[in-house]
């Protein structure tokens, strides 16, 4: 079997590798969850902003993207032949985590905003570090660069409103 740096040689390795990526990604929603509490439902929202079930099934939709396209640019190249791009993969996602112990964790819709925006910052690099390993990859992690942005808006309508 190849070694998590190198490319996956065999049929096994490589599954092996998308259940690995797989167990991160839905990891890191597992562990954020964990914060989850029914403040939400006492903030102020925008009236656009979309009902607390919604969120649940498009992060769980956004958590699976983003570990398939993880895979592939491993699959193509381990992390030896795309150290930059599977690194950038790694941070944005401990960013991710990190956004919901800073909003739902410390009550902290400020900080979470500056926080967001970093992490659509890196959710871009990342996605343009992708696209010429594997562009289905990099096209993988639109979807959630659009998102977070919406996020990012929402985020920031929070805060304003709950000053």
């Amino acid at each position: 079997m190849a070694s998590p740096t190198s490319p996956p040689r065999s049929r096994r390795a490589a599954l092996l590798g998308l259940v690995g990526w797989l167990l991160l990604c839905y990891g890191v929603s597992a562990l954020a969850g964990l914060v989850q509490s029914d403040w939400y439902q006492t903030l102020q929202r925008p009236a656009w902003a979309p009902p607390g079930w919604v969120f649940g099934p498009v992060w769980g939709v956004l958590y699976g993207l983003m570990a398939v396209a993880a895979w592939l640019v491993w699959r193509q190249y381990g992390f030896s032949g795309a150290r930059t791009a599977l690194r950038l993969f790694l941070i944005q996602l401990f960013f991710n985590g990190l956004w919901t112990f800073l909003f739902f964790g410390l009550r902290a819709p400020g900080w979470a905003f500056a926080e967001i925006v970093l992490l659509w910052l890196l959710i871009l690099l990342t996605t343009r570090a992708f696209w010429p390993k594997h562009r289905l990859a990099g096209a993988l992690l639109v979807p959630y660069l659009a998102w977070v942005a919406f996020a990012a808006v929402l985020n920031f309508a929070i805060w304003q409103l709950n000053l």
